[in-house]
């Protein structure tokens, strides 16, 4: 979720870059507040239907047999989960945290870690940002005037290499400079 989430690029960025001791934690930002109004309107949306369907379902509930109740009870939960998962996706954050030559990754929903991967980071060479076009680029292939701003440019990527051949993606941005300025910053604190 790089491409959404995007890490700092410079220490400047005091809120995001955490620098105690030797340690360095990076933090992604947030989604722009352009989402946030999706949000509203999709748990509105949803708050709508919950009242539209209450009724019914409670009475399926109350007057059927164990297959309507538990269809009732899913449906229900179903319906109350989506406004959870859609602010899980507002306040998930993902952390890169250094110290010496420990390079850490953490994934965390509402503030709560809830998956991370520590590797050694030896030397600067494992850090490496690839460019990744996952389509034919048919519009550069054609090489028109009219045609330039449909091009496709795809992504970089920023993978740590580990000594056993396997890629970790750290990040990915649509600025090959952002990325390298990320990898300026890990490799020299």
């Amino acid at each position: 979720m790089g491409l959404l989430y995007v890490f700092p690029v410079s220490e400047e960025e005091a809120d995001f870059v955490v620098k105690k001791d030797d340690q360095l934690i990076l933090k992604t930002y947030g989604l722009p507040y352009i989402f946030w109004i999706y949000a509203l309107c999709t748990v509105l949306v949803v708050l709508f239907m919950f009242l539209a369907i209450r009724e019914p379902i409670l009475k399926l509930i109350s007057l059927g047999d164990e297959t309507d109740v538990l269809l009732g009870y899913s449906l229900l939960t179903t319906v109350g989960l989506v406004p959870v998962f859609i602010f899980a996706f507002f306040f998930y954050e993902k952390r890169i945290t250094k110290k010496k030559n420990d390079l850490g990754l953490e994934y965390r929903i509402f503030g709560l870690k809830f998956f991370s991967e520590r590797f050694v980071l030896e030397k600067e060479e494992q850090l490496v940002i690839t460019n990744f076009i996952d389509s034919p680029n048919v519009a550069r292939m054609r090489n028109s005037p009219e045609s330039v701003a449909f091009q496709n440019r795809g992504y970089f990527t920023l993978q740590l290499c580990t000594d056993a051949g396997k890629k970790i993606l750290i990040d990915r941005h649509n600025r090959k400079i952002d990325l390298e300025k990320l990898k300026e910053l890990i490799v020299n604190n």
